[in-house]
């Protein structure tokens, strides 16, 4: 009896020095079916091949040299276990990647330059605001730096400038608008009480956060719910035992949380079609709209009093040389720490983000007590310690979430 194998099958050859398990031989081996992960991205999805064998019955982690990571091409496929990549396994039988020593070393630089960043951004904007009490014309200069920067960053070539359309600028125009109303709420907060107050009670963004979802439909598990309670308690705590306290201030601050949950919100809905627009891409055409937005505003509310308020900041200062330096490091150092976390996104995940994020409230208060020589009373910072530990419970219990979840961006 003649038979024909249609299907011969393709050698394979093992790299790994420890023996495979007869167990994940599967009939199916012969199978064109390429199995890969969809690992989640914060601007997309990205499909990134898997270095391990899958657990899947069916299937392997097949790794090939095609440049994108798959190959459809039916070539003889080669199974190989990464060797640069230390793995270990855990109790029931998952192949779990551990973190490279350079991959920490990249994370920490990622980590070092976001916080630098953000803290020298927090001292000289409150020094600025010290000498010249008007946030408006300062939060719109801030935005014409980041403007310049992201201008020249594609004029140069440095950074791709994406294909824009009307549809796009369009699509852009509510997130704009609610990021111009987060960044000059914030700006206000910050010339009317201490820094440290500001950013714990802009610690509070995961509360916003979830009731506005909720109104919009979305459900969080009972944790979440549960993880905001002390963030709330410890914000209500530090509100009404800080030294600094200031009703214009501690608005200004509920009100930029308000802004920028609204404008991550906003985004998720009104930005679906955009996903080829990168991060950084994305903010820069942000920080332009929120220019245009803001400026003719801050004419309106406060430029008949520049003039004067400058004279006096020079004799505050000494020489103008000195206020234009503090004014040029706010406004750069703006952009730079906002690009950073952006692109800190796309090398971490979400979840890591936000612990990073919480962490660098942390540092930044740290930071600007010390410089500013604030008084902090032990019930003050205790509230406040409070209410941090309560946004890195939320992030723990978010990450749980079984919904699809894009990321949220908080500054």
């Amino acid at each position: 009896m003649l038979s024909m194998n249609l299907l011969p099958p393709s050698p394979i050859t093992f790299f790994k020095k420890n023996p495979l398990h007869a167990s994940l031989l599967d009939s199916k081996i012969g199978s064109r079916t390429h199995f890969f992960r969809v690992q989640d991205n914060p601007f997309g999805s990205l499909a990134k091949p898997i270095s391990q064998i899958s657990k899947s019955r069916s299937n392997f982690g097949l790794i090939s040299k095609s440049p994108f990571g798959f190959s459809c091409k039916s070539e003889p496929r080669v199974l190989k276990a990464a060797p640069d990549v230390p793995s270990e396994s855990s109790p029931d039988g998952d192949v779990i990647e551990v973190a490279k020593p350079n991959q920490k070393f990249k994370l920490a630089l990622v980590f070092g330059f976001w916080y630098f960043q953000n803290i020298v951004f927090n001292i000289y904007n409150k020094k600025v605001l010290n000498v010249f009490p008007f946030p408006w014309l300062l939060a719109s200069f801030q935005l014409f730096c980041g403007s310049v920067f992201m201008l020249i960053l594609w004029g140069t070539k440095i950074q791709a400038c994406p294909k824009i359309s009307k549809s796009f600028i369009v699509a852009l125009l509510g997130p704009a608008l609610f990021h111009t109303i987060g960044h000059i709420s914030a700006c206000v907060s910050f010339s009317k009480v201490a820094v440290s107050f500001t950013h714990v009670i802009k610690s509070a963004e995961p509360v916003f956060t979830v009731l506005f979802s909720a109104i919009l439909g979305d459900t969080y598990p009972l944790p979440v719910w549960l993880s905001i309670l002390p963030i709330v308690f410890g914000c209500s705590l530090a509100a009404v035992t800080e030294v600094s306290f200031n009703l214009g201030g501690l608005w200004g601050a509920m009100i930029s949380n308000v802004g920028f949950v609204l404008r991550n919100i906003y985004s998720k809905r009104s930005l679906q079609d955009f996903k080829e627009v990168d991060g950084l891409n994305l903010y820069g055409w942000i920080t332009i709209l929120s220019m245009c937005y803001l400026f003719p505003v801050a004419i309106f509310v406060e430029g008949s009093q520049w003039i004067g308020g400058y004279h006096k900041a020079i004799e505050a200062v000494g020489t103008p040389s000195t206020l234009y330096l503090w004014v040029m490091i706010s406004g750069l150092f703006y952009h730079l720490y906002n690009q950073s976390s952006y692109q800190a996104l796309d090398d971490i995940s979400p979840l890591t983000f936000s612990v990073g994020n919480t962490m660098k409230r942390v540092v930044v208060i740290i930071a600007t007590v010390l410089v500013f020589r604030n008084p902090v009373r032990p019930l003050n910072a205790l509230g406040s310690a409070i209410a941090i530990f309560g946004t890195f419970l939320y992030s723990q219990a978010t990450s749980k979430k079984k919904t699809p979840k894009v990321e949220e961006k908080s500054e």
